[in-house]
């Protein structure tokens, strides 16, 4: 009995031992587990934060790609295209363009070739190109240095605007030194001739001669007038002094003051323009703008003829017409013969001025809130240019405080566009 009472209890003791040690073996298998969990949590959290990254910069990639101003292709091998974006796409044709030809989508050898360089070489080429009428700064190089052996990234940049300034640069430059190497080089044998030994000048020949170089002084100060006002103009640095004035004022004062060049021509000024009109404008800057057009119009009218000014009034403004009987401005240069120093036909022009002349009309015009055009000479002979200017009775944008006068005065900065 004791013995059987003995082997019960060493059985109990083993069974309680063992499920002591199971107890253990669970207690810990649930550490683990809850180990694991934690760590797969904060793994699916890493993935989460990993996805939300990859969204965001997918997102600024598709917006950068929308908003992109220069284009970018990613050629394979054959020079196929793989991608491009939004602003590449614009340059295209075909809608539907991945896995075509380089090539095939864009018509320029040159951009191909350059891109077939690139293939070959470490480093990256650049070149200009004209594509469509537009000039094109382009860059190529191997993908071969990210992984993409054989592939090519070409990136575009519009530059035609900046072509077309430096061209206009150029023309600056180049008008500039032959508008001033004329006269100088005139003044300079007239002085020459003055005080040759071997001929001494009489009295008469040399106020002649003194005359021709004031003259040409007269021409240089001109010249650098106008460029230092339409300088000016387009910065924004003049100011328009808007009065209420009579328009007939304005134009009597502009043919008073163009009397003796008309005169060398024999030329009559004749004005149809009523007293009753009055116009807000700055009366000087204004009469520069009819004193350039008549001068316009006396250099290329024929000789013992007429020129013709008229107004007439609409419900805002007043339209004024110079006309006379010259060639007239051919129909395709109308739009052109508003930029700075163009001319409409050097052969004829007999190499006066600087075409600065209708650029500041333009100006201050467009200043007064008007407009100004060249009719074409399509319908028959004559040349007319006519100008619009608001009625003196015409709301002009007024400023929020205003002078208190009898008669208003408005102090404006120009507000135009360089050409």
């Amino acid at each position: 009995m004791e013995l059987l009472l003995a082997l019960l209890i060493v059985s109990l003791l083993g069974m309680g031992i063992a499920g002591h040690h199971q107890n253990r073996r669970l207690r810990s298998a649930n550490s683990m587990i809850r180990a694991k969990n934690e760590e797969i949590g904060k793994l699916s959290a890493q993935l989460s934060e990993s996805e939300r990254e990859q969204l965001k910069y997918q997102g600024l990639a598709a917006a950068a790609n929308r908003i992109s101003f220069d284009q970018f292709f990613l050629l394979d091998a054959d020079l196929n295209i793989i991608n491009l974006n939004q602003s590449a796409a614009r340059l295209t044709a075909d809608k539907d363009t991945q896995g075509k030809p380089l090539a095939q989508v864009i018509d320029s050898p040159e951009l191909v070739n350059l891109a077939m360089l690139a293939q070959g070489e470490n480093e990256r080429l650049e070149e200009q190109v004209v594509i469509g009428g537009s000039n094109f700064r382009v860059r190529a190089q191997s993908m071969a240095y990210i992984g993409l052996a054989g592939c090519v990234g070409v990136a575009m940049r519009d530059i035609t605007d900046l072509v077309q300034l430096n061209r206009a640069r150029r023309d600056l430059v180049a008008n500039i030194s032959h508008e001033l190497r004329t006269p100088i080089t005139r003044i300079r044998l007239i002085i020459e001739g003055l005080f040759l030994d071997a001929d001494k000048p009489k009295r008469k020949a040399s106020i002649q001669s003194l005359k021709e170089i004031a003259m040409e002084t007269d021409s240089l100060l001109w010249l650098a007038q106008e460029l230092l006002d339409l300088s000016m103009i387009e910065s924004g640095e003049a100011i328009l002094r808007l009065v209420k004035t009579p328009m007939k004022q304005i134009v009597d004062d502009a043919i008073e003051r163009l009397a003796s060049l008309a005169g060398t021509k024999n030329l009559t000024i004749v004005s149809h323009v009523p007293q009753k009109f009055a116009v807000l404008c700055d009366a000087d800057q204004l009469k520069r703008v009819l004193g350039n057009l008549l001068h316009n119009a006396i250099k290329w009218s024929p000789p013992d003829d007429a020129i013709t000014i008229t107004a007439a009034e609409n419900e805002e403004e007043i339209v004024v017409t110079v006309f006379d009987n010259g060639p007239g401005v051919p129909d395709d240069v109308r739009e052109r013969i508003f930029e700075r120093f163009y001319q409409a036909d050097v052969s004829r022009s007999g190499d006066e001025g600087a075409g600065l002349g209708l650029a500041i009309c333009k100006h201050i015009v467009e200043a007064h809130g008007g407009r100004i055009w060249g009719e074409g000479n399509s319908q028959g002979k004559g040349g007319q240019f006519v100008f619009t200017v608001l009625k003196a009775d015409t709301d002009f944008q007024q400023p929020a405080s205003e002078p208190s006068e009898a008669e208003p005065t408005l102090e404006l900065p120009q507000s135009v566009t360089p050409l």
